[in-house]
């Protein structure tokens, strides 16, 4: 099966709201709710959908601070991205190319937890170098896909 208009109207609604049910979701779209349930299950074997998520607040939950990590090693770079994806506040991880080996999103508590933090990667032999940004406002931070 391809991927078509129908099913782009469809990841543009769940992108909305993913909790909303597959008759609401028909209801919407026009279709029926049999075809909203066939078109989704098939998205996810076909891996287009890939997870259902929750969008938190960081700073609610006392993260003040989010600062986005450019990393330079001199060897073992998939072993640290590894290290970086299984650390529960580094929420992104990217593989880049530049002057950076490596980008690490991740929210902090406060200066002294990323002070820590850094520290503790510097002391990584594998770490040439790192640049820290740390963001002062989001203006825009959405991770749905762009579609209808």
């Amino acid at each position: 099966m391809t991927f078509d208009d129908l099913d782009e109207q469809i990841l543009g609604e769940l992108s909305k709201n993913s909790r909303r049910s597959y008759n609401q979701l028909a209801s919407v779209l026009g279709i029926s709710p049999n075809t909203v349930l066939k078109r989704v299950k098939d998205m996810e074997s076909r891996g287009i959908i890939k997870n259902y998520s929750l969008v938190v607040d960081h700073k609610k939950l006392g993260y003040d601070i989010t600062a986005i990590i450019e990393i330079t090693v001199t060897q073992n770079l998939a072993e640290l991205e590894k290290k970086m994806a299984q650390i529960s506040n580094i929420y992104e991880v990217y593989d880049t190319t530049g002057t950076s080996d490596c980008i690490v999103v991740g929210s902090f508590k406060n200066t002294s937890e990323l002070g820590r933090f850094t520290k503790e990667l510097l002391d990584n032999p594998s770490v040439y170098r790192t640049n820290t940004h740390i963001v002062l406002e989001k203006i825009k931070e959405d991770f749905r896909f762009p579609l209808a």
